[in-house]
């Protein structure tokens, strides 16, 4: 009994300690004063000024047009990688393929965000180019960063994939691209969609990889705030805060909803199977 009162108060110790300055923030987003000290009254003013900042929402608008592109091209390259992981039959050459795709995850982002630089730059050079960094290379650097955390997560789900679906589908009179469709898209799309969920995020949230590739003419919301926080932060950015942590927890909530799903599923195969036994 000891041990599970002091299991519980231990665990709300650690939730205190991780969502206390989330409360925080969500909490002074609503304050009508700029103090973080003192709760004044109750308003929406710093939300109304959020929308009628057109340079934060300028940021916004090029942060997601870079997420949702680099969510498209990660997980379409990322999806298509793991297939070809799981297709082939040498172990050792599956492992070197599977160490090499865990690089960029593992390696710091002020390294990849240099390496990604200088290779821009000198290529950049070399064709003659007036600018090296654009959208174009931040857009390459994102995809390059998001990429493994796709094929993590779809591998995955085709390696619990029965492997003789798609044969029987083919037995069937499917051919081999009809067959992908039909039968291993379906046990790959849990994966694809928690794997386009994290590039995302991911990519919303980048600040150290895109502020060495960013251009002159494109700036994202974190560098955006960055580039405030040498002057002030006023609250409008609490506001700001507010709305992508309710927009990324409503996205950690489908990711969890489908991953449930998949293993419902998952658990159901295998009785049918044992059934079948």
């Amino acid at each position: 009994m000891k041990m599970k009162t002091s299991a519980k108060i231990y665990s709300a110790i650690i939730f205190l300690f991780l969502f206390a300055p989330i409360a925080v923030l969500l909490l002074f987003s609503f304050n009508e004063a700029k103090s973080l000290s003192v709760m004044s009254g109750f308003s929406f003013k710093w939300y109304v000024e959020l929308f009628n900042d057109r340079n934060t929402l300028n940021a916004v608008r090029n942060s997601l047009v870079l997420a949702v592109s680099a969510t498209l091209i990660a997980t379409v390259m990322g999806t298509a990688a793991a297939w070809g992981i799981d297709r082939i039959r040498s172990n050792w050459y599956r492992r070197v393929l599977s160490t090499v795709t865990d690089i960029p995850m593992i390696n710091p982002d002020i390294i990849t965000g240099i390496s990604l630089m200088l290779m821009f730059v000198f290529v950049g050079r070399m064709f003659g180019a007036a600018t090296s960094l654009s959208f174009w290379t931040m857009l390459a650097a994102h995809v390059t960063f998001c990429l493994p955390y796709v094929i993590l997560q779809v591998l995955p789900k085709l390696q619990q994939m029965d492997r003789a679906l798609p044969e029987a589908a083919m037995d069937l009179g499917c051919t081999p691209l009809r067959a992908f469709f039909k039968v291993e898209l379906p046990e790959m799309l849990p994966g694809i969609i928690t794997g386009a969920i994290m590039a995302f995020t991911l990519s919303m949230d980048d600040f150290v990889i895109s502020y060495f590739n960013v251009g002159n003419d494109f700036q994202t919301l974190p560098i955006h705030i960055y580039s405030m926080t040498k002057k002030t932060v006023t609250p409008k950015m609490y506001a700001l805060a507010t709305i992508i942590f309710f927009v990324t927890l409503g996205m950690l909530m489908l990711s969890n909803l489908v991953d449930n799903d998949d293993s419902r599923k998952l658990r159901q195969r295998r009785k049918e199977k044992k059934g079948r036994n």
